[in-house]
């Protein structure tokens, strides 16, 4: 683990503690985006049943997670505009973020949340 990543998963912890409500930070751990040890799962988001593709290459990581949850899709994109920043990603656009050579994007595949789920696709690549 390198200095930027434990420094990186320190401020992730301090970020969810500030972030959700006291009994549920007592309650549930921080847990991470599958397959990218350094992206938040917002609180409300679980993982896709399919897992992560995770492809590791001379050029940079690439890596897509799927995740849903009951949540809106505006409280996704506003929790991530506010914790990404202080793990040293700069937002570019609306669902868009950049860091030491790397992408990452948020993508809602099929549009508007159905049945009360929101999808939210996390999708990483080399800038």
């Amino acid at each position: 683990m390198t200095a930027h990543s434990a420094l990186a998963r320190a401020a992730l912890a301090a970020a969810l503690l500030l972030s959700a409500p006291a009994v549920a930070a007592a309650a549930e751990p921080a847990s991470f985006v599958t397959g990218m040890g350094d992206v938040p799962a917002m609180p409300g988001l679980t993982s896709a049943e399919n897992g992560a593709l995770v492809f590791d290459k001379p050029g940079g990581r690439i890596v897509e997670s799927v995740m849903h949850g009951a949540v809106d899709r505006k409280a996704v994109l506003g929790f991530y505009a506010q914790t990404m920043p202080q793990l040293g990603w700069k937002p570019v656009g609306n669902s868009r973020f950049v860091r030491d050579g790397e992408e990452l994007r948020l993508e809602f595949p099929g549009g508007e949340a159905k049945a009360g789920l929101t999808t939210v696709r996390f999708v990483l690549k080399p800038k």
